[in-house]
């Protein structure tokens, strides 16, 4: 939130139009309104960019325009972050390795592994038959 103005509007404009209708200085106008003079001073100066009599300020509608412009571009910043960040999600993972498959390695923690005393006389599987036996859940 903006902090609230020192001076009211209608000083501004009566303190610019003195200024400009009388030709005193700046500094006396302002000691006679109990103005800062620099505040005076930077009215003046926005008023005359305003009419387009300076060339070195932004008119207020610009300054306006320029601040709605900033806070659309920093909305659209943060929103392209948070797009960045979850479409690179996947990727950031840890990579398994080649030809692991969760159901290859499953055991739950209460079941002990299988051990069989026939063991050595069953024929030795390789390839898909292996595979496909441990899938199924035989050795």
């Amino acid at each position: 939130m903006a902090a609230p103005r020192k001076y009211p509007d209608e000083l501004r404009e009566r303190a610019i139009r003195e200024v400009r209708a009388t030709g005193r200085p700046i500094a006396h106008v302002a000691k006679d309104l109990v103005i800062h003079k620099e505040a005076l001073r930077g009215w003046v100066r926005q008023a005359e960019a305003d009419r387009g009599e300076r060339d070195d300020r932004l008119t207020t509608a610009e300054q306006d325009e320029l601040k709605q412009l900033r806070k659309e571009v920093a909305e659209l910043r943060r929103a392209h972050e948070i797009l960045k960040a979850a479409s690179d999600w996947p990727q950031s993972w840890p990579v398994a390795p080649r030809g692991w498959s969760p159901l290859l390695s499953f055991r739950p923690q209460w079941a002990p592994a299988r051990r069989r005393s026939h063991a050595h006389r069953l024929p030795v599987l390789t390839g898909r038959k292996r595979l496909r036996c441990r899938l199924v859940g035989r050795s």
